[in-house]
């Protein structure tokens, strides 16, 4: 069996239903899927309204069938007084898994970090998902041991800005 081609661009509104689409697939492949309250409309807005927020890339099989993405934002970083882009998603169908799908989205986000000149490229990953830690590191990511995330949403968030 031969291997589906696929290709690298950017997401179109066309591609928001398909994102959303993985987007719920991924929560349910991290058991979070009763934390998913976003819509396409919001994700279209938040793409490509007005005032964007986010990017996308998509990984895209013949014929037209989205199979993965990659949803970042630009950061900054104050030791190094540049803009950086934080990977706030990335996730491939398990069933396309393994033929270079997720190194394609890396690699095309690295390019996109180079020719904008930022500082740096960074994401988070679960302690548990010890597949895409090996893969992370084979790639050249640096694991760093001692930052961990905070977190502040729903009541909580509401309390503290009140």
């Amino acid at each position: 069996m031969t291997q589906p081609q696929f290709k690298v661009r950017s997401a179109t509104v066309q591609d928001v239903p398909a994102i959303l689409s993985l987007i719920l697939a991924l929560a349910d492949y991290e058991q979070l899927s009763d934390h998913v309250t976003g819509d396409c409309q919001t994700l279209q807005a938040d793409l490509f309204g007005e005032n964007p927020c986010i990017e996308a890339i998509v990984a895209e099989i013949e014929p037209n069938q989205i199979v993965g993405f990659a949803l970042f934002f630009t950061s900054y970083s104050t030791f190094l007084t540049r803009r950086g882009l934080y990977l706030e998603d990335l996730f491939v169908l398990s069933e396309y898994r393994g033929i270079g799908i997720g190194k394609a989205l890396i690699t095309n986000l690295a390019q996109i970090v180079v020719s904008r000149g930022y500082g740096r490229f960074e994401w988070s990953v679960l302690d548990w998902n010890e597949t895409a830690i090996a893969f992370y590191t084979h790639i050249g990511a640096e694991i760093l041991p001692d930052w961990r995330i905070c977190r502040v949403t729903g009541t909580a968030l509401t309390q503290l800005a009140g």
